[in-house]
């Protein structure tokens, strides 16, 4: 076993594992932030930069630091490593950097966006991103597009990730798009406008971090926040039938993969259970998900709350609260 310390914090994993598994071992604020990286993808990682970490020592045999940031999801550890993810000045400019460059095309849709409430660059801009930007030439602009009887591209709010990609080779089967062109001109499409119709199609909508990929079924339907995720699960011969069902009242909204606490999805489901089994009586409800109490969708749930100050008119003094 290999012992790395990341932030000042000492953790024992094995040969081969990269910074940011060994991170996700420690977890909290010490894991970095991974908009392109997904453990379930093989490939995927090292494109969108914003696991950026500092390397102060390489190892207890070559204690030299590595004259560069690196990428922290596909630099393998070494035994006696130290990282500074947090605790470095360094990473917080690089990382304040990235995240405007991935702003630099996307548009301001959050007001309008379905990924609004449960986004990864939305998170990210809130802690790191700028109050204004820089940015004084026109934005990259594409069509609305169907590329699937259940999905809709924004190709504005792409950040070519590749998630989308790696998941049609891997998950769905039957790739019909992919990275089209190449630099500033690079986008996400389908080839001679194909339609993604395999069985896994839909999961390209739970692995983008952003809004680019959308379910139609549940476009402006309703914000997250307003909808309570809860745990479900039925028999289904594709796949494992267990699922996140987002519900008003027994009303089912849409229906989404189980996630962990990184965000990415234990395991895929089908487009059957998640596009056309829309009724309660189709699942066993399980209960409520355990949601974050960052996320924006335990609003009404807080850890540290406030309490107002009572007002006595008839005594003419205001009583405080612990």
């Amino acid at each position: 076993m290999y012992k790395v310390t990341i932030d000042n914090i000492i953790v024992e994993v094995e040969p081969g594992t990269t910074i940011l598994q060994a991170a996700r071992k420690i977890g909290g604020e010490v894991v970095p932030p991974a908009m392109c990286y997904y453990s379930k993808l093989k490939g995927s990682g090292g494109k969108c930069r914003t696991c950026l970490v500092k390397v102060a020592q390489g190892s207890s045999a070559d204690p030299r630091p590595m004259p560069k940031l690196v990428a922290s999801c596909s630099t393998p550890v070494q035994d006696g490593m130290v990282v500074q993810n947090i605790t470095s000045p360094e990473v917080l400019e690089a990382r304040k950097a990235i995240v405007e460059f991935l702003l630099i095309n996307h548009p301001l849709d959050c007001p309008i966006c379905d990924q609004a409430g449960e986004c990864d660059l939305q998170d990210l801009s809130f802690k790191h991103g700028l109050e204004d930007t820089r940015f004084v030439e026109e934005k990259r602009e594409f069509d609305v597009v169907d590329i699937g009887e259940n999905i809709k591209l924004h190709m504005n709010r792409c950040i070519l990730c590749y998630r989308c990609v790696y998941t049609a080779d891997q998950i769905a089967g039957k790739r019909v798009h992919g990275v089209m062109y190449r630099g500033d001109t690079s986008e996400i499409h389908t080839l001679i406008s194909k339609s993604i119709d395999s069985d896994f199609s839909g999961n390209v909508i739970d692995v983008c971090p952003v809004g680019a990929l959308t379910d139609r079924t549940f476009r402006f339907k309703s914000r997250v926040w307003f909808l309570n995720p809860m745990i479900a699960h039925r028999d289904c011969t594709k796949c494992s039938g267990k699922v996140t069902t987002w519900m008003f009242g027994k009303e089912i909204y849409r229906i989404t993969a189980r996630k962990d606490q990184f965000g990415e999805v234990e395991e895929f489901i089908c487009d059957e259970c998640r596009f056309k089994k829309k009724n309660s009586t189709d699942w066993v409800i399980e209960g409520p998900r355990k949601i974050e109490r960052n996320s924006v969708i335990s609003a009404n749930h807080y850890e540290k709350m406030k309490k107002p100050s009572i007002i006595l008119p008839l005594d003419e003094k205001t009583q405080k609260q612990e």
